[in-house]
This record gives structure tokens, C-alpha cells and sequence, in this order.
């Protein structure tokens, strides 16, 4: 073989590792992209059953506790606010006033020893605490796969081609500061 062929050969062979090398970094971005997406929408799906389950409570405490208006109408006025949110931070921010506007309707509740005997509301209870521990899970499995998106994103070789195959980093599902304040109780 010649020379200038086996100078072709070995500039065509590293030309094609490069573009299989780029392929394979533009596929792996693209993977966790739709990860992120798809757990996204786990926690999307996790909002709306606790979603769903307001209406339920929110009737039941209504029965014992008609003129406690102001908190219900905050937990269906957050709850509107939660099903028309679009956007990550959005979510974030109606889940978090829902959660506040749940914690002062339980705080309602504690008034009301006939409405927390009642069955109805302790399954309606039962239901909701078994859904703010999927809503956790998922929250918690949103931000590993963004974690691990937005590495890959940042580190070398991906960088070099993230930003031109248009990947930017995606958001963090953050809890509202405050959040982590547990309403106080008084008997």
C-alpha cells in the first residue's frame, strides 16, 4: 500500500471514531433529556392525585367546619393555582402554597375531634399522606435525573457540544423558603 492511501485511511478512521464519538455524546444528552422529562412527569402525575384528592377532603371538613371559609377557600384557591402552572418553578411554587394552605387546614382540623374520628376523613388522611410520599419520591428522582442531566451537560467532551445541539440546563424541583416550617398546633 502507499503511503498517501494509508495517510487516507488513518484520517478517515479518526474522522469517523470523531463523528461516531459526537453521535454518541448528542444521543446520550438526548437520553436524559427525555429522563428528566419523563420523571418530571411522575411528579406532574403525583400532583395531581393529591390534587384530586382535595375536593374530597376539603367537603368532608366543610361538613364539620362550614365557617372556617378562609382556610378552605386558601386550599382550593392553591389548588387552582397548582393544576394551572406550567413551568418547573411554577409546580414548585403552587406546591408549595398548596402544602401551606393543607397545613392550616389540618390545623383547622385539630379544632374538630368529631371530624378527625370520622372515617371518612381518616381515609381521606390515610390517602393524602400515602400520596405527599410519592409526591417526595418523585420530586427527589426529578432532581437526580436533573443532577445527572446537567452534569453531563457541564463536564468534557459533552460541553463542547451541548450548548450548539441546543441542550441547556434544567431546573431544580426547590421547595419555597419556608417551606420547611411546621405550622404550629394549639389545643
Amino acid at each position: 500500500m502507499k503511503k498517501g492511501t494509508i495517510i487516507i485511511l488513518v484520517i478517515a478512521a479518526i474522522l469517523i471514531f470523531i463523528i461516531f464519538g459526537i453521535v454518541g455524546i448528542y444521543n446520550g444528552l438526548v437520553r436524559k433529556a427525555e429522563n428528566v422529562d419523563k420523571v418530571f412527569a411522575d411528579v406532574d402525575i403525583a400532583l395531581e392525585r393529591r390534587a384530586n384528592l382535595i375536593p374530597n377532603l376539603v367537603n368532608t371538613v366543610k361538613g364539620f367546619a362550614a365557617h372556617e371559609t378562609e382556610v378552605i377557600d386558601s386550599v382550593t384557591n392553591a389548588r387552582a393555582k397548582l393544576a394551572g402552572a406550567g413551568t418547573v418553578s411554577e409546580k414548585a411554587a403552587a406546591d408549595a402554597e398548596l402544602s401551606g394552605a393543607l397545613s392550616r387546614l389540618l390545623v383547622v382540623v385539630e379544632n374538630y375531634p368529631d371530624l378527625k374520628s370520622s372515617a371518612n376523613f381518616i381515609q381521606l388522611m390515610d390517602e393524602l399522606a400515602g400520596t405527599e410520599n410519592r409526591i417526595a419520591v418523585a420530586r427527589r428522582d426529578y432532581n437526580d435525573a436533573v443532577r445527572s442531566y446537567n452534569t453531563d451537560i457541564k463536564t468534557m467532551p459533552n460541553s463542547m457540544f451541548a450548548g450548539m445541539f441546543g441542550f441547556v440546563a434544567k431546573p431544580y424541583f426547590e421547595a419555597k423558603e419556608g417551606a420547611d416550617i411546621v405550622p404550629e398546633v394549639l389545643f
